[in-house]
């Protein structure tokens, strides 16, 4: 079992450069397979999440050539099967398999999508686009089969701006006979960054980015260029609330700063300092973080997949914090290692008060998911003696060399076998 150990009490100092985005990469690995020809994508994170949708796309037939660890050339001429089950239940985004081969081949098969457990996580949305594009689903024995004769542009109208229900149902329409309209869309930027690909191959797609998406179906994407994936967010946002919890200094580099203008904003409420220059932001703090409450909310609003992090910045503010929840049931498992670690948290349902304290001490914890891993890091950093985090597989599912970039940054930090 590989752990990471951290001997904290650093203050991080220094340049990060952060990598393509594991939310955009994972959604348009599967958006390759409407394409029938040849496409390169540059800027692909090396994390565990890209490798296994890469492995899945083989078994489909993809070839896959890879020009560097983050450049790949993907060549979907010929598709082999539509239907791949047991890989495909070990992670959530595995469900982008079902938009592309149903607008590509009409007929898809994939095992009910597992991830990170952090509540019920129902595609009924996306079952519902499907069902109005005119294909027909069935759910029996942990399977998801989608056909159709021919897809048929429409209007839906999502109950709630899902994103995965935003991008599966854009991947549908793409090939669709007709014009889809998707109200109510998600807005995050990975989504753009989907559709941005899907027009650079021949798609048309308006209005991501906003509430009303329109799909002018294609008779066919064409390949043969080349995309670079967006900048992560994600990974840019816990690099600067690391920088606020260990009051550190540094310099995030490679980053969309109006893709962290929520963050930008919550930074400077607990006292931190932010300085924007072109793609690269300076963040530092000289003193203990003061109070805050914040409520997560789909893009714009503060990122669910910032919360643990945040958590962590307020687990060592003045005062006393309140954290709301407003996107998954179950993500304040995290809260229970960090009061391991010195914390005084109370967590119910979806909502935590944070009581701050003056430090944290280091302890045994394991990562409950992605982001709560990286909330630990932080933690550990941040702490005083010594942090052992187990559960490694969830943090090296969205973060690329994570204890090499804070190592660089002035972290006592390693990976040890045991």
């Amino acid at each position: 079992m590989e752990k990471i150990i951290i001997n904290g009490g650093t203050s991080l100092k220094g340049e990060v450069s952060i990598s393509g985005a594991k939310n955009a990469a994972i959604a348009i690995l599967p958006a390759t397979l409407l394409i029938d020809g040849i496409c390169t994508i540059e800027n692909l994170p090396d994390v565990s999440d890209v490798k296994q949708f890469c492995s899945i796309l083989e078994i489909l037939g993809v070839k896959l050539t890879w020009k560097s660890k983050h450049e790949v050339e993907v060549d979907t001429r010929n598709i082999v099967k539509t239907s791949e089950l047991d890989i495909t239940r070990t992670f959530r985004a595995s469900y982008y398999l079902l938009g592309a081969l149903l607008g590509r081949c009409g007929n898809v098969q994939v095992g009910l999508p597992g991830g990170c457990k952090l509540g019920a996580r129902p595609i009924d949305l996306h079952i519902k686009g499907f069902e109005a594009l005119g294909a027909n689903i069935d759910l029996s024995q942990g399977n998801i089969s989608a056909t159709c004769k021919r897809l048929t542009g429409t209007t839906i109208y999502l109950d709630f701006a899902s994103v995965g229900a935003t991008i599966n149902i854009m991947l549908a329409s793409v090939l669709a006979d007709g014009t889809t309209i998707i109200d109510n869309a998600a807005k995050e930027p990975h989504i753009v960054d989907v559709a941005n690909f899907l027009n650079t191959m021949g798609a048309d797609i308006r209005g991501a980015g906003t509430d009303v998406i329109k799909i002018n179906g294609v008779k066919k994407l064409h390949g043969d260029c080349t995309y670079s994936i967006v900048p992560d967010q994600i990974e840019a946002g816990t690099f600067m609330l690391a920088a606020i919890a260990t009051k550190g200094d540094i310099v995030v580099k490679n980053c969309i700063t109006k893709h962290l203008e929520s963050v930008i904003a919550k930074v400077v409420e607990v006292g931190g300092n932010v300085d924007s220059n072109g793609d690269k932001l300076r963040v530092w703090m000289k003193k203990r973080p003061s109070k805050a409450n914040v409520k997560t909310l789909p893009y714009p609003g503060f990122p669910t997949d910032l919360q643990a992090q945040m958590g962590v910045v307020l687990s060592l503010a003045e005062g006393t914090s309140i954290i709301n929840e407003s996107i998954w049931d179950s993500r304040f498992q995290y809260t229970e290692e960090l009061n391991k670690m010195g914390a005084k948290i109370t967590s119910q349902g979806k909502s935590a008060i944070f009581e701050g304290v003056n430090h944290l001490i280091g302890a045994p914890v394991a990562a409950s998911d992605l982001r709560a891993g990286a909330a630990l890091i932080i933690a550990g950093i941040a702490a005083k003696g010594c942090t052992e985090i187990s559960n490694l597989e969830h943090i090296d599912r969205g973060y690329e060399n994570i204890e090499e970039k804070f190592r660089n940054l002035g972290a006592n930090i390693k990976r040890v076998q045991e």
